[in-house]
């Protein structure tokens, strides 16, 4: 049974993935590519950054991303950890506002959600990026499979709605030398964001 059954739970959770990422890193990893397609461990960064603040603005009305997170520069002008924790920290301290038994705005199509949803989706990018740089840096997957079962059960909802627009790839389906195996949850989560779980870097 899942643990996840409070939007400040899935979001501290979440957060906790990519903050513990990020605290590794030196600027020899900035350039190094990672599971989504052109886009460096720096662009990663800038993305989940300005996402996390997307969220907060949806809930608050106030402050959000000054660039686009889905056109990263790949250029960081701060350390990866002054980039990441203060819109974790305006992420967090948003959903701490959050009724929740009501609903929170989202940046998504799916406009407002129930609380735990918002969460969900807000936590699922941040979590799932976490696992983006942590493969290309070569450490442990931060994505445990508890909240992986969690996000998996919620992400349909607001994954489906964007993936025509190319927010997500397609659904992967498993290898053919794991179908007689149980797949993890996590890998389980990846494969529907349209990631291999067993990505590696080129050579």
């Amino acid at each position: 049974m899942t643990t996840c059954t409070e939007p400040t739970a899935v979001i501290d959770r979440a957060h906790a993935a990519l903050r513990g990422v990020v605290a590794t890193l030196s600027a020899r990893d900035l350039h190094l590519p990672t599971p989504c397609d052109g886009w460096s461990v720096a662009h990663v960064l800038q993305h989940a950054a300005g996402d996390q603040l997307a969220y907060a603005a949806a809930i608050t009305g106030e402050g959000g991303p000054t660039d686009d997170p889905f056109a990263p520069t790949g250029a960081l002008d701060t350390t990866p950890v002054a980039l990441v924790e203060p819109a974790l920290v305006a992420s967090a301290a948003a959903f701490a506002l959050v009724d929740p038994a009501g609903e929170a705005s989202t940046p998504l199509p799916i406009g407002p959600s129930p609380a735990l949803t918002a969460a969900a989706a807000a936590g699922l990018d941040a979590a799932v990026h976490a696992w983006d740089v942590a493969v290309a840096t070569g450490q442990d997957s931060p994505l445990d499979d508890d909240l992986a079962a969690f996000l998996l059960g919620v992400a349909p909802t607001f994954v489906e709605p964007v993936r025509p627009y190319g927010v997500y790839a397609a659904a992967l389906d498993a290898p053919e030398d794991a179908v007689d195996t149980v797949p993890s949850p996590a890998d389980e989560l990846l494969r529907f964001l349209g990631r291999d779980p067993r990505w590696a870097p080129a050579g």
